[in-house]
């Protein structure tokens, strides 16, 4: 039992790709990255740009953060003469303790600006944890155990502190580009929202939001879930899932149907293998690619022509 706890935790904050040996103990912490520092403050009257308190660690030699309390985003703007004029927010996953900071965040985002499209990580919120490696894993052990616990039982879906708060820093990030459209050379009516696991759950929750003014123009789940259907007016969406995925392999059709359900546009790739948290981890499998497909249908839909 303890041994799926721990790889249900590790497919949880997107790293299932590593070899079992490296999914027993948390990687030693690291000092806080020079390049998300200060970031971009999503509130700035609330409090200043800040990693203190933060945790930063590596696995497979990508950077994950935890206990964050100020949130941020960090642009990654493409080169002007490549530019598209469209815009993507990317918020990592995690099970809302921690973010997959690189291969869910900067890996993605530097591979959109390299094609011409902005790209903005988004550092939200989280539940706070143990700041000590021993403490935080049993932490986590326990937060999973009760994941699966709920999950075999059919019981409700655990509700995390943390996403509610991730909604509303998703929300405010939408705005941010929004206002400052001009500036990075944004359409500010092509501004989309990518997320993974947690962060796809945030992306669906955004999309979702009561208000069609928080929501993105479009928006891509990756390996997520969503608590609400598709509104009438949700804006069109993209679907990625592999189908072995253990942890929420079984909520990404549901949430494609919701939105055919609506009449809203939608795509749904159902991928053999990928397990969850595929992210930009290359194996080998047709998951790799899912972001070519995302990238094609940004392109389908005709987000991608520059403005005039």
């Amino acid at each position: 039992m303890r041994m799926a706890l721990v790889a249900l935790f590790y497919a949880a904050v997107a790293f299932s790709a590593q070899p079992a040996s490296a999914q027993m103990a948390y990687p030693p912490l690291i000092p806080a990255p020079a390049d998300t520092t200060p970031g971009i403050p999503l509130y700035p009257a609330a409090a200043a740009p800040s990693t203190v308190g933060e945790d930063w660690g590596t696995i497979g030699g990508h950077r994950v953060v935890r206990n964050v309390t100020v949130p941020t985003l960090t642009a990654f703007l493409p080169d002007p003469a490549k530019a598209t004029g469209a815009a993507v927010i990317v918020a990592p996953g995690g099970a809302f303790a921690i973010l997959a900071y690189d291969h869910e965040g900067t890996m993605v985002a530097k591979w959109l600006a390299d094609r011409g499209v902005a790209a903005f990580v988004l550092k939200y919120r989280l539940d706070p944890t143990p700041h000590d490696v021993a403490g935080f894993t049993a932490a986590m052990g326990a937060r999973m155990g009760e994941v699966m616990k709920r999950k075999s039982a059919n019981g409700a879906p655990l509700v995390f502190p943390a996403e509610v708060l991730a909604q509303a820093d998703g929300s405010a990030a939408l705005r941010l580009v929004r206002a400052r459209a001009a500036e990075w050379k944004i359409d500010p009516k092509r501004v989309g929202f990518v997320g993974f696991s947690a962060g796809g759950m945030t992306a669906a929750n955004v999309a979702t939001a009561p208000d069609p003014l928080d929501r993105p123009d479009f928006v891509g789940v990756i390996y997520g879930a969503s608590r609400r259907p598709a509104p009438a007016d949700a804006p069109p969406a993209f679907f990625a899932v592999a189908a072995d995925d253990p942890l929420l392999g079984e909520a990404t059709v549901p949430m494609f149907d919701s939105w055919r359900a609506a009449h809203r546009p939608a795509e749904l790739h159902v991928y053999e293998r990928g397990d969850h948290g595929f992210g930009m981890m290359h194996k080998g499998l047709t998951s790799d690619h899912w972001i070519d497909e995302f990238y094609g249908w940004m392109d389908m839909r005709g987000l991608l022509e520059p403005a005039r």
